[in-house]
Formats: structure tokens, C-alpha cells, sequence
């Protein structure tokens, strides 16, 4: 593989503590050297890419994406979800099981991988905690391990029973597995689809309490600490996965604080937009967990803010059109949200509410990059994947839907002003995007 020179562009590595002017130079594959400007050695024929005025970055990681490979290609394929995801600045994606079949066996976790998925950037599957995402057989933690599964989850559906999320945690403890969780009580959403509130009532639809979500959540922090107790000190990692509540936030942070390791995720969807988005029963407004009160989404700026929220993650839920062209109440779960997550990130959070730059882009690469325990991933140190994003933080630009690689088109954010265009994404030394 030949080289490439990075020339010149602010270098931000969160996980380094970097934030300066460098020069980087990739090969193989890998970030062999980070120099001062014009001070880097390279190959004589490197690539050379002039990033003055721009800055580099590692390349972002996303922890919650449906690639919906294998059995439902017509609402995308691995190959369509990671070239939007490349286009959205990400090198690696941790891929859900809710597939058809589910993942919850090696065979179907090293299909996901084969190259002839052909993935634009890396996916990391995601194993089905329990066979057939039902709640009640554990799959076999070590052998999904072995096949390259880096976390497991029913996500799509909860582990309502305590003696089975018991189970859980600790066999994917054994493992060294994380859990994520997908928290919601079903017994209490039958037949709802979106927040329960003022604006449910004013358009007849039956309404999500929030205590469907931070209940659940509850239970789960009980049996990380029951757990850590009588485990041998080995305390099983819980994630809660697109955390949208005021609540389920407020009870990561006291586990913090008792010294369970419990984080959680929140799509930008939970921290930029509201129930009343809905508004005339928009269905690229529905998803699972719903659009929340303005309090609620306000909890979750907070909480990205003062740091209890770990990492940005999309949930990328790709449908057909047709899927969602149906009454509100029939409409799948779920909005795209790869190619715009930096550009609502820069502009929302970054420049508007002021959280620093190195902390919006370590919520997007180093962040999620620990949890799940990709290592040489979310860093630009030596030695670590040649994994970059390049993008111009002065400029604004407008996401077009039809404009997008991914099969599907369902976003709430068509025609939303965004910062920051990303002009390269470099996945293991491969230019995988180029503006």
C-alpha cells in the first residue's frame, strides 16, 4: 500500500490530548509518524493532501447503525449504509443484529464481514444477546466473540426478564463483551408510537410513557451493582443504547457516581428535535425510542454537556419509501442519520452551546471507540489505524436527502444548514470519500 502525507491541517486527537498544526503520514495502513509542519520523513511518490486551513481528525466511530444485511437489501446493504457512513466522515461502524436471520451465530457474523459485502470502511458486528432476539436463550458469547463480535444486544427488543438480563451480564462479562441494552418495558408500549404527551393527545395517537424507558434502565443498574458485588470484582459493562430520557440520564449518572460502569449513547435526533416535530404525522419523525418533551431533550444536551453522556451515536434506521409512505400508527421505527450526524454536531453543539471541539469530536471517535474496545480506533497516534476525517470546520452546507448513498431517504433533517463539510475520509490508508 503507498503512503500518504497529510500536509498541514489542525490535528485534533481527543484521545491524545492533541490540538495543533502537524503533519501526519500514513502507511500500510497505519499512522506511522505526526510531525510539525514540514518536518515530516516520506516515501519519495507519497499522496500528498494539502490540508491547510482544515482540520484532521480521527475517523469517527458509530456505535448504533442497522445495516439491515442480510435479508432486507431493499432498505440498504452494507455496502450502500458504509459509503454514506464514509461520506458522513466514519471509519467504523458497530452493526446491530436485528438482521434476517438475526446474528446470533458465527456463521452469519463472519458473512457480515466477508469482502464481499464490500464495505466501504470496517463494520464490527453486533451479536444477538439471546437466539432469535426473544429474550430467553443466550447465544453462545464466546464463539460470537471468536468470529469478531465486539458487544452483544437484543436491540430492537428489551430482555425483560431479570433472571435472563442477570444472565446476561454475567455471561458476557465471562466474555468480555459488553451489554447494550435497548431499554424499553414493552408491556407498557403496545400499541403506541410516539411520546406519550400533549402531543399524542392533540393527534389521537397512543403515547410511550417515559417510564417505559428509565424503569427499565433502573432495573438494569440494579443488577450491574448486584452483580459487581458478587462477581469477583469483575463488574459487567452495561450500555444503554439511545438514552432519551430525563430519567434514564439522571440514573447513569448516580451509577457513575457509585462506581458501576454504565454509560449510554444519544442520537442527534434526542438531542436537536422534539415530539412536536411530528406535526402532521410525519413518519421520518417516528422512531424507537420517540421524540421526547422538550425537557427531556434538554436533559439530553445536559448530559452531553457536563459529560455523563459517553458518545454520539445515529442509530441509523434505514426503511424503503414505500415503508414509510403509510399512516403514522403503521410506519416502521427508525431515520437515517450517518451523513449528517458531524455536520448537526458542529453546528448544534459545537457552535451554538459551546462544547469545545476536541470534546464534539471525541464524543464521535475516541469515546465510542473505548467502549466497545476497538483498539488502534478513534486515535491518530502511532501505530493505530490510518483512520482520518478531513473537513473544512468554517463551512456551512445544506444535507440533501436524494443527495444521499445511503438505499434510503427517511431523515428529518432534509434541507437542515449544517457545519462542517468533510472533504476526505481515509479508512485504513484507503481515500473511501473525497468531496
Amino acid at each position: 500500500m503507498s503512503s500518504m502525507l497529510i500536509r498541514g491541517g489542525r490535528l485534533i486527537d481527543p484521545a491524545e490530548g492533541v490540538d495543533a498544526l502537524k503533519d501526519v503520514v500514513l502507511k500500510d495502513g497505519r499512522v506511522v509518524e505526526i510531525a510539525s509542519p514540514g518536518k515530516a520523513k516520506v516515501d519519495s511518490g507519497a499522496e500528498i493532501i494539502d490540508a491547510s486551513g482544515m482540520v484532521l481528525a480521527p475517523g469517527l466511530v458509530d456505535i448504533h447503525v442497522h445495516l439491515r444485511e442480510p435479508g432486507q437489501g431493499h432498505k440498504e446493504t452494507i455496502a450502500t449504509g458504509t459509503a454514506a457512513a464514509a461520506a458522513g466522515g466514519f471509519t467504523a461502524v458497530a452493526a446491530m443484529p436485528n438482521t434476517v436471520p438475526t446474528n446470533d451465530s458465527a456463521e452469519i457474523t463472519r458473512w457480515m464481514q466477508a469482502p464481499e459485502r464490500n464495505a466501504a470502511i470496517r463494520v464490527f458486528p453486533i451479536g444477538a444477546a439471546t437466539r432469535g432476539l426473544k429474550g430467553e436463550v443466550l447465544n453462545d458469547y464466546a464463539a460470537l466473540k471468536a468470529a469478531g463480535v465486539v458487544a452483544v444486544t437484543d436491540d430492537g427488543h428489551p430482555i425483560l426478564g431479570d433472571s435472563t438480563m442477570r444472565q446476561v451480564l454475567i455471561n458476557a462479562t465471562r466474555s468480555g463483551l459488553s451489554v447494550i441494552q435497548h431499554a424499553e418495558d414493552t408491556r407498557m408500549t403496545g400499541g403506541c408510537s410516539m411520546n406519550a404527551g400533549p402531543m399524542a393527545f392533540r393527534l389521537g395517537l397512543r403515547g410511550m410513557p417515559p417510564e417505559a424507558e428509565y424503569g427499565l434502565v433502573e432495573r438494569d443498574i440494579r443488577l450491574v451493582a448486584e452483580i459487581a458485588r458478587g462477581n469477583n470484582g469483575r463488574a459487567p459493562h452495561l450500555h444503554v443504547a439511545h438514552t432519551s430520557t430525563t430519567q434514564a440520564v439522571e440514573a447513569v449518572r448516580q451509577a457513575r457516581r457509585n462506581g458501576l460502569r454504565v454509560t449510554c449513547e444519544v442520537a442527534p435526533h434526542h438531542f436537536l428535535l422534539t415530539e412536536e416535530h411530528v406535526g402532521a404525522y410525519n413518519t421520518n419523525a417516528k422512531m424507537n425510542p420517540p421524540l421526547r418533551s422538550a425537557a427531556d431533550r434538554d436533559a439530553m444536551i445536559q448530559g452531553i454537556l457536563d459529560g455523563v453522556v459517553d458518545a454520539i451515536a445515529t442509530d441509523h434506521a434505514p426503511h424503503a419509501s414505500h415503508e414509510k409512505e403509510v399512516e403514522f400508527e403503521r410506519a416502521p421505527n427508525g431515520i437515517t442519520g450517518l451523513e449528517s450526524a458531524l455536520g448537526l454536531s458542529l453546528r448544534w453543539l459545537h457552535h451554538e452551546w459551546g462544547l469545545p471541539l476536541g470534546r464534539v469530536l471525541s464524543l464521535l471517535s475516541a469515546q465510542p471507540a473505548a467502549l466497545l474496545n476497538l483498539k488502534g480506533r478513534g486515535t491518530l497516534a502511532a501505530g493505530s489505524f490510518a483512520d482520518v476525517v478531513i473537513f473544512d470546520p468554517k463551512q456551512e452546507w445544506t444535507f440533501r436527502a436524494k443527495d444521499s448513498r445511503s438505499k434510503s431517504k427517511n431523515t428529518p433533517f432534509d434541507g437542515w444548514t449544517m457545519q462542517g463539510r468533510i472533504l476526505w475520509t481515509i479508512s485504513e490508508g484507503r481515500v473511501v470519500y473525497k468531496a
